[in-house]
């Protein structure tokens, strides 16, 4: 399963990233806004967007870019590695 992350802290990105792991998941963390964000997402399994650390064009940018079809979105206020944990739990089989 691949995973999107949208925000969350810079110190952070490694940890997002074990956890992600160890849930056979692999996961692509966008903490700020990059060029061509919009080409570096792709067409991810899952996209988690940590609300609280993000700015709306980014937000937007990652929504416009993933197909809600093929894609399920996760909004999330939180962005600890339990909120992150908790999430993958109800959508992956660890």
């Amino acid at each position: 399963m691949s995973v999107v992350i949208i925000g969350g802290h810079d110190r952070m990105v490694s940890q997002y990233k074990k956890i992600c792991k160890s849930y056979q998941c692999k996961a692509k963390v966008f903490t700020q806004m990059e060029a061509k964000l919009d080409k570096q997402i792709g067409c991810p399994d899952l996209l988690v967007l940590f609300t609280s650390t993000v700015s709306h064009k980014m937000i937007r940018c990652a929504l416009d870019e993933v197909d809600e079809n093929k894609t399920d979105i996760i909004r999330c206020h939180t962005s600890s590695g339990s909120a992150l944990m908790e999430i993958l739990e109800k959508r992956c089989v660890s």
